[in-house]
């Protein structure tokens, strides 16, 4: 009983206090609840993208940004008004921010409080405009952000940078920036997860024989033996010569897949060398269970031939 004699929201809630730590339960959503202003501006976020190539990706990387936003007005440092003097509290709300609305309801009356039309919450009004930003609080100019990007970030991942975007209009708190990774395609190494993969392209007498070959790697160069008798198709595995799992300790290996190269012209001489050879027993296919076939080959992707 009782309710129909005018009570509020604030009346309502007032009897939860004590499951709530004794706070009201909308203080959260309207910066310091009943009687005090609404909650600070904020500014708008900011989106950029931020191009890293493999090698960064790898080691992690510092990048200096200029990017062009709303910055906090010098002249009125945010407040939007010539001096302090031009700053008058607002007749509509007195100067508190909020203004409060009642209406009658099944329960009885009930109160809602929302931002003050005439100051947009903000408990003043300015007489005289700061002649820098025209009574903004904010300007147009370009900031230089630095960025440390984590090793191991990958294509379309975000990273968010906090009260680094537009500052909101008379004063308040920044906006975000947000980052969007956008990887640079390697000339020569393939990502595949925290995985590099790279072609290595072999000579047929090179497969045979077998030799060392020296191979781009994503810090440098790395020499790998090929065995003689190496088969088109096979998957060498670098340990560790990958790109690091973000936020943890866990690195990716390089993937060398050996493609055995035809010859597409050959001359008189050549053609004569290859027939004498061709008939020979050993230039016959032969594969024995030892020799896998395509499936079976993908299936050393997961460590089958470490080197």
């Amino acid at each position: 009983g009782g309710m129909g004699g005018g009570m509020s929201v604030d009346d309502i809630f007032e009897h939860f206090g004590d499951i709530f730590g004794g706070s009201h339960p909308f203080e959260s959503f309207f910066g310091g609840g009943r009687g005090g202003r609404t909650r600070a501006n904020r500014g708008s976020n900011l989106r950029i993208k931020l191009k890293l190539t493999l090698s960064e990706i790898a080691n992690g990387v510092e990048k200096k940004i200029k990017v062009n936003k709303h910055v906090t007005c010098n002249g009125c440092e945010g407040s939007g008004a010539k001096d302090a003097s031009a700053m008058k509290t607002c007749n509509t709300c007195n100067g508190i921010g909020q203004v409060t609305q009642v209406a009658n309801t099944f329960l009885g009356q009930m109160q809602t409080t929302t931002p003050c039309p005439s100051c947009h919450g903000q408990g003043e009004m300015i007489s005289d405009f700061c002649t820098t930003c025209g009574g903004e609080g904010r300007i147009r100019d370009e900031a230089l952000v630095s960025v440390n990007v984590p090793a191991g970030v990958a294509d379309g991942m975000q990273l968010s940078l906090s009260g680094k975007g537009n500052a909101p209009e008379r004063g308040g708190i920044a906006g975000d920036l947000l980052i969007l990774i956008e990887e640079v395609e390697d000339d020569v190494l393939k990502r595949d997860g925290t995985n590099v993969i790279y072609d290595l392209y072999v000579s047929f007498t090179d497969a045979a024989l077998g030799t060392s070959v020296e191979i781009p790697t994503i810090d440098g160069k790395a020499k790998i033996k090929i065995e003689p008798g190496t088969q088109s198709g096979r998957i060498l595995r670098l340990k560790g010569k990958g790109l690091p799992e973000i936020n943890s300790y866990g690195k990716g290996d390089q993937l060398v897949y050996i493609n055995i190269w035809t010859p597409k012209e050959l001359s008189k001489e050549e053609k004569n060398l290859l027939e004498q050879l061709k008939d020979s027993k050993n230039f016959k296919p032969n594969p024995s269970r030892h020799d896998r076939g395509f499936f079976d080959r993908m299936k050393e992707y997961f460590g089958v031939f470490c080197v």
